[in-house]
């Protein structure tokens, strides 16, 4: 018996037909060898999320304990996957996240850039048939974030 999941993990656009937003998808699914549409609108709605929780604590005052602890909270998962230098550790630089930049830190994009895979596609490939590990674990999910401090992908031969 399974259990239904209620939670969303992408929000479609408002506009379907938006001739820019249309485009700018579509860069972005050549540029880092997506999938489909639905992998971008689940990377933009969790980067909504994370920036409206910054809005929201930016409203708070500076020593609220509310803010300290939950600011803090986003601001070292941020840096643990990644997406966020550890010298510009504060809110006002979450808000100036992009799309683009949880995208680098996929698993596909970094086994393309580190020349495990000759393109794009093919690191995909790689990931899907197993042949890549992080760490000591075999990994098969493209969009798998590699923690910062974990030492580079290995192409895993049997």
């Amino acid at each position: 018996m399974s259990h239904i999941v209620y939670s969303k993990t992408y929000t479609t656009p408002r506009r379907p037909f938006e001739k820019e937003r249309l485009d700018n998808e579509l860069k972005l699914i050549g540029e880092f060898g997506l999938r489909n549409k639905r992998e971008v609108w689940r990377v933009k709605y969790t980067l909504a999320k994370i920036r409206k929780a910054a809005r929201e604590l930016l409203t708070l005052e500076d020593k609220d304990p509310r803010r300290l602890f939950e600011g803090n909270a986003i601001l070292r998962r941020l840096v643990r996957i990644g997406v966020l230098d550890e010298s510009r550790m504060k809110l006002d630089y979450v808000l100036g996240l992009k799309t683009e930049d949880f995208l680098e830190r996929r698993l596909q994009t970094q086994v393309f850039k580190l020349g495990l895979a000759k393109s794009i596609h093919h690191a995909r490939v790689l990931i899907r048939q197993k042949h890549i590990r992080v760490r000591k674990q075999v990994v098969n999910i493209p969009s798998f974030h590699r923690p910062i401090g974990c030492p580079e992908a290995h192409r895993y031969c049997n």
